[in-house]
């Protein structure tokens, strides 16, 4: 192993304390986000850690920046071990109230920047038999209510990745998958929902959240070094999952009931 990493939306959030856990075993790590003043800071907060590297700014919803940063990873690094596509936006909002724009904009970056990422990258992975890490959400895996732009393009994430597991299994390339929950983090700032109200409702469900991005950013670095392909960083997460595979029915009239909630205090 040559230890190389590639993160985007490493300017903050997890993103940030994934190039933090990584950059402490001494990696070297090449950063992406589009907040260039948030890369800088991880980047200083890398090397602090023990790491280092370079960053480069780069919109995954541009498959061009995201090419040159590969090529950037071969010139300056010599390849790239592992790839972690975690840039992501929230967003929110109840069906009939969501626009298409809401829709293109949420899939050209939480689906298809992964897409793109998983295209741009894969060769170098060939070369060094390494590493695919994408990051979903438990919404991919729970849907929860007013966020149907979010959970489709999270749960394509997932179909991404459980179809390139079986597809790169036998040229050595290993994918991992990670649903966190809702967690602490900056997610809120990239938020675009109708109405005051939702975001507020969002913002609670951050805030209860008892672990923090570092802690599940330490969880992946384990999980990944056991091998496990799908990642549910959140013990409540696991527990929502083991039921929904059980009784989907339980999970489904439960989501139904949070979202006429949700409806009246909207109203």
């Amino acid at each position: 192993m040559h230890n190389r990493i590639m993160i985007t939306g490493a300017g903050s959030g997890l993103g940030r304390e994934m190039a933090l856990r990584w950059a402490r075993e001494g990696w070297r790590l090449a950063l992406s986000d589009v907040n260039q003043a948030g890369l800088e800071e991880t980047l200083r907060l890398v090397r602090e850690a023990g790491g280092d590297g370079f960053i480069q700014r780069c919109d995954v919803r541009d498959y061009s920046q995201l090419t040159a940063l590969a090529q950037a990873c071969e010139e300056r690094l010599g390849g790239i071990d592992v790839v972690v596509n975690n840039a992501g936006v929230a967003a929110g909002g109840f069906f009939s109230e969501l626009s298409l724009e809401d829709w293109d904009w949420q899939l050209s970056i939480n689906l298809m920047g992964v897409v793109k990422g998983c295209k741009a990258f894969l060769p170098l992975l060939l070369k060094s038999q390494g590493r695919l890490i994408n990051i979903a959400s438990m919404a991919a895996l729970m849907q929860g209510p007013a966020m149907s732009n979010y959970n489709v393009a999270k749960a394509g994430v997932v179909a991404l990745s459980e179809s390139l597991l079986v597809e790169l299994r036998d040229q050595q390339v290993k994918v991992h998958v990670v649903c966190p929950s809702f967690f602490q983090t900056n997610l809120l700032d990239s938020f675009r929902g109708p109405t005051p109200a939702m975001k507020a409702q969002v913002g609670k469900l951050l805030e209860s959240s008892p672990i923090s991005a570092g802690e599940i950013a330490d969880y992946i670095f384990q999980q990944v070094a056991a091998e496990e392909f799908m990642i549910l960083p959140h013990e409540q997460g696991r527990m929502a999952w083991a039921i929904k595979r059980q009784q989907p029915q339980a999970i489904y009239d439960e989501m139904a009931r949070m979202a006429a909630r949700m409806r009246s205090k909207n109203s």
